[in-house]
């Protein structure tokens, strides 16, 4: 009735003990609960790519058959049937990819293939972010007011990441927390 918050604590500890006080309605909550980022990061770009059926699987079963793990994989919308394929790779796997890429691309009539090894991911994480309007363009809009440019884009059900350039990631980190107010305590 008067939404008093009560604390119990223990005398036989020091513990934190339990607050005990009106719930927060679960669309009030702030979705994301945390910043994650990677910088072992290599991005891998597949430039004139034919958009025909089967291309993505002659590019990425020999990167499988390699043990190569594939990450943020982006195809562009295709003009004329010609599309671009972005996908990334732990750094160290970089060099090994691009000797199995490059001959594949060569025999389905792909441009060229660029590696970009400077790379990183950062994400915003978070139960049901999908699902809630205004996160992504709040994150675009912070990595803009830092100058940071927006490489690639992948989102899941608990994510939104964004490849930027690795010099960058520590800015990046650090203005997404302020933004989502990640150093207020969540209830």
């Amino acid at each position: 009735v008067y939404n008093v918050p009560i604390l119990v604590l223990s005398s036989f500890s020091d513990s934190p003990g339990t607050i005990i006080r009106k719930e927060v309605s679960m669309e009030v909550r702030n979705k994301v609960r945390g910043i994650a980022y990677d910088t072992n990061v290599s991005k891998v770009t597949i430039v004139g790519v034919p958009d025909h059926p089967g291309i993505a699987a002659a590019i990425f079963e020999p990167l499988a058959r390699a043990n190569i793990n594939i990450d943020n994989i982006v195809q562009n919308a295709s003009i004329d049937n010609i599309t671009d394929l972005t996908f990334t790779v732990a750094r160290g796997d970089l060099i090994k990819a691009m000797s199995i890429v490059e001959p594949v691309v060569k025999s389905v009539g792909g441009t060229q293939c660029v590696a970009d090894s400077t790379s990183a991911k950062v994400s915003i994480v978070g139960t049901g972010i999908q699902n809630a309007p205004g996160y992504a363009a709040r994150m675009f809009r912070t990595l803009y007011e830092q100058g940071i440019n927006i490489q690639l884009i992948t989102t899941s059900e608990m994510r939104i990441t964004c490849i930027i350039s690795e010099d960058r990631v520590k800015d990046a980190i650090q203005a997404l927390h302020q933004a989502f107010e990640l150093e207020k305590v969540q209830p």
